[in-house]
């Protein structure tokens, strides 16, 4: 186990990132069709094929997702995760022609400090395509791929993952770029919201401060407009799922964010989660058993939130966000 989602059988994932401007792409490619679905919960969200995902659209099966920085700029990333499977003969076929299927969600990087002057076209046609092409079983966590430019209140914000076996068998992996209007820190400290579901350390294993402090009506939010903050997710399993229980594992890994960000599904941001079925096992109780994946995803995704602030390093520009390593350098990662 690498503790990543490509813990899952069947799915790859690669990152393309440009530290002149400060933002990059995730790409998350399945070696087959595989179904999957969304669920959307922040006030101001940015998608591309979304409404394919729905249980009664006729497309049954996507290709690959795309996560990306840039705003809406970044829908263009897809294009290029479509490029490269193209060239590999992958996509939905209509009569000999086809055509790759690559929903994807961004996030708004564009205040970050980096030069976004690229000229008439932006860049993240060609990061997608050199984030599919780098996608492997390994990739890097912290600030990488669509997580290079994220950032968070008060804190680097980033890209993680993790993974886990359930009683049953099942393997569920989280992948998520946290660029978060709220915190994945406890306020006054480097505890972890998400600290009572760590494992094995994964994130610094400081626990929950003791007292735990009285969290007032009014958070530390970052200082952007609406639609400027996103956190964007990715949940799989092995397990063989309808287009409607990957909506439900979608729903529930929801409170993964809920454990691991505070505040989080704001008018400020556009929390999206991605659910997806390599369809490796069976899944043999279609209703207990999907309620434990969700639980499972839910765990995974709200480790995945704090291993991207934990990995995170500050971007090198002048006032840039710091990193939880700089601010708590004592518990920093090796």
């Amino acid at each position: 186990m690498r503790n990543l989602i490509t813990d899952v059988d069947g799915l790859r994932v690669g990152h393309a990132g440009d530290l002149a401007i400060g933002s990059g792409v995730t790409a998350i490619l399945f070696d087959a069709p595989t179904v999957a679905s969304v669920d959307v919960r922040g006030g101001g969200p940015g998608t591309r094929e979304t409404d394919l995902l729905a249980a009664d659209a006729t497309v049954g099966a996507v290709d690959a997702l795309m996560l990306s920085g840039g705003s809406a700029f970044g829908l263009e990333a897809a294009a290029g995760v479509m490029a490269l499977l193209a060239e590999r003969g992958v996509g939905f076929e209509v009569r000999g022609a086809r055509v790759p299927i690559v929903p994807g969600a961004i996030l708004f990087d564009l205040l970050n400090g980096g030069d976004k002057n690229w000229g008439r076209f932006p860049p993240y046609r060609e990061l997608g395509y050199a984030a599919a092409e780098a996608a492997g079983l390994d990739f890097a966590l912290g600030s990488h791929g669509a997580g290079l430019g994220a950032t968070t209140a008060g804190l680097k914000g980033g890209l993680g993952s993790a993974s886990m076996v359930t009683a049953s068998g099942h393997t569920v992996g989280a992948l998520v770029a946290v660029n978060a209007a709220g915190s994945a820190v406890v306020p006054g400290g480097p505890h972890f919201f998400a600290a009572p579901f760590e494992r094995e350390g994964e994130f610094g294993g400081l626990g929950l401060p003791s007292p735990f402090p009285a969290l007032g009506a009014r958070p530390a939010l970052k200082s952007l407009p609406a639609g400027a903050n996103t956190t964007l997710a990715v949940v799989a399993t092995d397990a063989a799922l309808t287009k409607a229980q990957c909506k439900r594992m979608a729903a529930m890994a929801h409170d993964g964010l809920v454990r691991a960000i505070w505040p989080v599904h704001t008018p400020l941001e556009g929390d999206t989660v991605f659910a997806a079925a390599t369809a490796r096992r069976p899944l043999t109780d279609p209703v207990h058993g999907l309620a434990f994946l969700g639980i499972a995803a839910e765990v995974t995704l709200a480790r995945a939130c704090a291993r991207a602030v934990y990995e995170a390093t500050a971007l090198p520009y002048p006032g840039a966000v710091p990193a939880w390593r700089d601010r708590w350098p004592e518990h920093a990662p090796a």
